[in-house]
């Protein structure tokens, strides 16, 4: 099996994160800054996680009005940073793959 990799999030209601915060900016900006400096991209936009799906996550996912999306990265100290910007966002983290979260960036919803 894979080495299992952390996952950080900020989690919130679509609306929210995608129209009422300037949330694009802040992603361009730092997509701006990676690519200056070389820097590989760690982080992700995802519409309804699928890892909420997961049962050790319910809790999560309940506290969450739906339909919902996160920011997942491997850098722990980015996704401090926006849960400070951001405020009205849950933040937590997750080990993938596992069995209950085989792809940790899947979403649920289908593209159309």
């Amino acid at each position: 099996m894979t080495d299992k990799q952390s996952y950080y999030y900020v989690l919130a209601s679509q609306k929210f994160l995608l129209e009422e915060e300037p949330l694009e900016e802040v992603l361009k900006e730092r997509t701006r800054n990676y690519q200056e400096r070389n820097k590989e991209i760690d982080f992700w936009l995802v519409k309804q996680p699928a890892f909420l799906e997961a049962p050790e996550l319910a809790e999560i996912k309940a506290k969450c009005p739906q339909p919902s999306a996160a920011i997942i990265s491997t850098n722990a100290q980015f996704i401090t940073w926006l849960k400070l910007r951001l405020e009205y966002v849950v933040q937590g983290k997750f080990q993938a793959p596992s069995e209950s979260i085989p792809e940790p960036l899947a979403s649920l919803e289908s593209v159309v």
